[in-house]
């Protein structure tokens, strides 16, 4: 359902438009009403947590290859959105579901929903003024370099906490990506399609000193790029294994039961 002041009917409007694009990594929409008071939208079950609460049953900021898995899935989900012209506009800690098979984008069109062009988005409710690029923030249109500047804050809180940290505090290999997507001048920001191609390189290694005059040729060191699709850490596992589990127990409202035949 949309946020108490939102536009209905432009909230409609990016859940149709959601409904209708069929892009991997994207969370789907199933159905819209917009004839219901008020409307809303469904999607199909799947375990996922949004990454706030990742972060919370994790026990903190993410492991730093875990990171970059998910920078580079999302990227990839945002240049097959951008190539077909279309910008997400909604990207935010809270819309970025994990799954055990990768992550999921939600909140399709939440910037356009919040405000028309030319109005000031800054304080609209749905919006996090961290993840909102400044162009947008003054009633810009979104466009496809405000959604890098969005997953920038994503990374950034996946990785500290928080979506505006101090450039140190961010892990070494993610300090020069996140802070080119925060560029506050769009044309400084890459483009998904380069940004998942850098977060997919491997990281180089260093070889390790030994005793005499010749080392041996430096092993790639094993990421999470480098086994399955996706990975997440142990205790994200296990609280998606705990929502399952609760969802199939879960007793159905007295007036679902009486409809069944």
């Amino acid at each position: 359902m949309p946020h108490p002041g939102a536009d209905p009917g432009r909230w409609v409007a990016e859940a149709e438009e959601a409904r209708r694009l069929a892009i991997p990594g994207l969370a789907p929409v199933a159905e819209v009403d917009r004839a219901a008071v008020p409307v809303w939208h469904a999607a199909p079950y799947t375990p996922v947590l949004p990454l706030t609460a990742a972060l919370a049953a994790h026990g903190g900021p993410l492991p730093e290859a875990v990171v970059r898995a998910l920078g580079a899935a999302l990227a990839r989900t945002l240049a097959t959105a951008h190539a077909r012209g279309v910008a997400h506009a909604g990207l935010s800690p809270a819309a970025v579901l994990l799954g055990v098979d990768g992550p999921l984008l939600a909140c399709f069109g939440a910037v356009r929903a919040a405000a028309p062009e030319g109005e000031q988005r800054l304080g609209k409710p749905g919006l996090d003024p961290g993840c909102l690029a400044p162009e947008q923030a003054q009633g810009g249109r979104p466009r496809p370099l405000g959604d890098v500047y969005a997953l920038g804050a994503v990374l950034s809180y996946a990785s500290t906490g928080y979506t505006v940290p101090e450039r140190e505090e961010l892990p070494a290999s993610l300090r020069e990506p996140i802070t080119a997507c925060l560029a506050r001048d769009p044309a400084r920001r890459p483009s998904a399609a380069d940004l998942a191609a850098g977060l997919s390189a491997p990281l180089p290694t260093r070889p390790q000193a030994l005793p005499g005059p010749l080392a041996p040729e430096p092993v790639p060191v094993p990421t999470v790029l480098d086994g399955p699709p996706f990975a997440l850490p142990a205790r994200i596992v296990a609280a998606l294994a705990r929502q399952s589990a609760g969802v199939l127990v879960a007793t159905p409202p007295a007036h679902a039961q009486e409809k069944r035949p």
